[in-house]
């Protein structure tokens, strides 16, 4: 089967030809800026108390919220932080400040806050800088 030809690197002024969108030098570059921008937080996600708290909080919330007010029985997968923490680890660790929902709710109500639906670049904006 006949391979499509190369293209040049989408990287700003780079002539190197490849088969992907970026060539291996810059694809490296900007997956390493992508992982330090897009979640910052990580590391709080991370820890053994987060996953000890999760796995207990979710035991005693078996039930995704979101779906339980509609009126339906779905398990919940996610404990969620209803009021956006953005990296304050005292509104991260406040129990006061979670709920347990499934994927698919947790999924819509991040998309929403993050300013997916039409907010575009709030969060989830990308820098690519000339290097």
């Amino acid at each position: 089967m006949p391979r499509k030809p190369s293209k040049p690197c989408s990287f700003r002024g780079c002539p190197e030809l490849t088969n992907e969108r970026y060539c291996e030098k810059h694809q490296k570059e900007v997956d390493s800026d992508y992982n330090k921008n897009s979640r910052p937080y990580k590391h709080l996600y991370n820890s053994s108390r987060w996953r000890k708290l999760r796995l207990q909080f979710l035991s005693g919330h078996p039930i995704c919220e979101t779906c339980k007010r509609k009126g339906v029985v779905s398990a919940s997968e996610v404990v969620d932080h209803i009021k956006p923490h953005r990296g304050d680890e005292k509104l991260f660790w406040d129990e006061s400040n979670w709920q347990a929902l499934c994927k698919s709710c947790h999924d819509r109500k991040t998309a929403k806050e993050d300013g997916r639906w039409g907010r575009k670049g709030r969060v989830y904006s990308y820098n690519f800088r000339d290097k």
